[in-house]
């Protein structure tokens, strides 16, 4: 795979360990949360190969490389997703990502975290209700 050169100052580096320790932290706290807990053990049956996935979106998004080809939206879209679940996983975010990354760098992470989060909140719920799930083909 093809690794671009990332864009990013000494204060903002982030490393291969550095998004694998924030997954790994992130994932832990959030199982830790009662209302979390519900949908992620609903959802994700082999805990290694979800955390080298969504270890493999960061890595995509914050150092460019191709690790990640996969549609993060329509996998979540088929979620049993509310409003609340996304303020819960955001404030766990910011948390984890504060406590185990550089302050700059949490910050770039904190703020592609928010982006995601708005995006995925307009394409799952109109005005707050959810839309309806897309069946699949």
């Amino acid at each position: 795979m093809e690794q671009k050169t990332p864009i990013q100052t000494e204060a903002e580096a982030v490393t291969e360990e550095d998004i694998s320790k924030l997954v790994r932290e992130f994932y832990a706290r959030a199982f830790a949360n009662e209302t979390l807990r519900g949908i992620l053990e609903g959802a994700i049956h082999d805990w290694p190969t979800h955390h080298q996935a969504v270890e493999n979106f960061w890595s995509n998004t914050l150092l460019q490389t191709d690790r990640y080809q996969g549609n993060m939206f329509a996998l979540h879209a088929a979620l049993p997703l509310r409003l609340e679940h996304f303020d819960i996983w955001l404030t766990l975010f910011r948390q984890t990502a504060r406590d185990v990354l550089p302050a700059t760098a949490a910050e770039r992470v904190i703020n592609r975290a928010e982006h995601v989060a708005k995006r995925f909140k307009s394409g799952m719920f109109h005005n707050g209700v959810p839309l309806p799930k897309l069946s699949r083909l």
